[in-house]
């Protein structure tokens, strides 16, 4: 698999993320901060998406790409929190004047 199915596919990820924890937030408002949704929403979907292509294309699951899962979970998380906006700014170069 190639970066080109890869970046679609955490875009997905991110927005199904987002679609979830705005109809859930509703429901949980006062018992569970958004972030804290937003990260298990994010777990959840890239373990059950990951587990899903393993099984699809007969991939053995192995510890370490569980713990990839996870660190994608992490990342999907991140940028349905904050949004490209935050990303764009982090990775925004500094100008050097000179």
């Amino acid at each position: 698999m190639d970066l080109t199915k890869i970046i679609p596919i955490i875009g997905v990820l991110v927005a199904l993320t987002n679609i979830i924890v705005q109809v859930l937030k509703k429901a949980t408002w006062d018992k569970l901060p958004t972030n804290v949704l937003a990260l298990v929403i994010a777990m959840l979907l890239c373990l059950v998406a990951g587990i899903a292509y393993c099984q699809v294309n007969a991939i053995s699951i192995t510890w370490y790409l569980v713990a990839a899962l996870i660190v994608l979970g992490f990342l999907v998380a991140y940028a349905a929190m904050f949004g490209f906006d935050k990303l764009q700014e982090i990775m925004k170069w500094k100008k050097v004047d000179a």
